[in-house]
């Protein structure tokens, strides 16, 4: 174990469960994962190795097959995965993002129908909100579900939506305005609807296209894709919940524990680009000595390791606030805002104390360069951090005149 990024407190199940991650990382995930990023490859051996250690049903609760595990324990294994390729923590999240919101918001024939098979990691999910138009302004969104009869008829096009192709249930919010007064505000007249469909690209099922991949920068491996709706027919007992209209706040409950998750990546992406630049710059030999030994590469570790700790403290901070049962949404934006800049400045240190070599493709400190500003952006940009830890501040700090 490395010395920095340790979690004071934890359980003897929990040091399992991360000792059991952190071996499958180091073995299974790390010796592969530059060959598959490079070949944008879906690694299909790793996740079949996640299903087998249980870690799709981390936080179903155990009445429904699941592991009945914390957010910070979650937080944990994907700080270690992301650690071993950013992409594999993507699979997950989106997968454990509905699982979440089903378990909070679903009705009991929703949660019985689907966290089981979810569990058993059957059932893969991945949920929609952006659009092509707009991104965090959620309140936006033109998709619309309308009533019929029994169904609701969907139409709208979906972006960047994380494993697209390869999940079978989808959360997908769109505008419903059945039974909401014109006027009313927008986040108050939008359902979250399930979808069932099959894996794949293409027409998936009657009214849904996937038309593909959408190439990236970097993030490779996990498939991003649009969704296209056209009267695409859904069941009236496929809404989330059972009651339209609460669908915005659904999404936004799943989304702040899905800040703590891209919290966790960046503090596993930064671990791991310190992890390289530590040990490159003790091999490398400039004027006679390891690089290592000259002050101003000393310096550089000196900041990346502070960083490391700093964010790495955070996320357990935003973990263990939500799993206390109270509102979390300061501490998650503060952890997301702080975790992926950090990420993207350790990274690049990283990539300065490789030189030349840094910008090959033979050496993993390329991948995660490319890697670190999806962070960025996923789950809200630094600036609606900033907005979302601004205003709550105003709150808690109202000025008494």
């Amino acid at each position: 174990m490395s010395r920095l990024a340790q979690t004071a407190g934890l359980t003897d199940v929990q040091q399992e469960i991360l000792s059991t991650v952190r071996d499958f990382v180091d073995k299974e995930i790390i010796p592969v994962a530059t060959g598959l990023e490079h070949r944008d490859e879906y690694p299909q051996a790793i996740v079949d190795g996640l299903k087998e250690l249980g870690l799709f049903g981390l936080m179903i609760p155990e009445e429904y097959g699941g592991l009945g595990e914390s957010l910070l324990t979650y937080a944990l294994c994907v700080e270690e995965i992301a650690r071993g390729w950013m992409s594999v923590s993507g699979i997950i999240n989106t997968h454990f993002i509905v699982a979440y919101m089903l378990k909070q918001h679903g009705t009991q024939e929703q949660k019985e129908t689907f966290l089981p098979r979810m569990a058993a990691g059957e059932v893969r999910g991945a949920f929609s909100m952006s659009e092509p138009g707009l991104g965090s302004d959620v309140s936006a969104i033109t998709s619309k579900g309308v009533k019929d009869g029994d169904e609701y008829v969907l139409n709208g096009q979906k972006m960047w939506l994380t494993n697209g192709g390869t999940s079978t249930l989808v959360a997908v919010l769109c505008r419903s305005d059945e039974g909401h007064p014109e006027g009313t505000a927008p986040h108050k007249s939008m359902t979250t609807f399930l979808v069932e469909k099959e894996p794949g690209f293409g027409e998936v099922r009657p009214g849904l296209t996937i038309p593909g991949k959408i190439d990236k920068m970097g993030y490779k491996g996990v498939d991003t894709t649009e969704l296209i709706m056209d009267d695409l027919r859904i069941p009236a007992n496929r809404v989330l919940g059972g009651v339209t209209g609460r669908g915005f706040y659904q999404m936004m409950d799943g989304v702040e524990v899905g800040r703590v998750n891209v919290a966790a990546r960046g503090c596993g992406v930064a671990q791991r680009a310190f992890e390289l630049g530590v040990s490159y710059a003790q091999q490398r030999h400039t004027f006679g000595k390891p690089i290592a030994q000259h002050q101003a590469i000393q310096f550089k570790l000196a900041e990346m390791a502070t960083k490391v700790e700093a964010a790495h403290a955070m996320m357990v901070n935003a973990a263990r606030k939500k799993d206390s049962g109270e509102r979390n949404d300061l501490e998650a934006g503060m952890a997301k805002y702080l975790a992926s800049e950090y990420c993207k400045e350790v990274v690049e240190d990283a990539f300065r104390i490789h030189g030349g070599y840094g910008f090959s493709k033979e050496y993993e400190i390329e991948r995660l360069y490319r890697e670190a500003p999806m962070l960025l952006i996923g789950e809200g940009t630094a600036e609606i951090q900033k907005m979302i830890i601004g205003r709550r501040l105003l709150e808690e700090y109202r000025f008494q005149g």
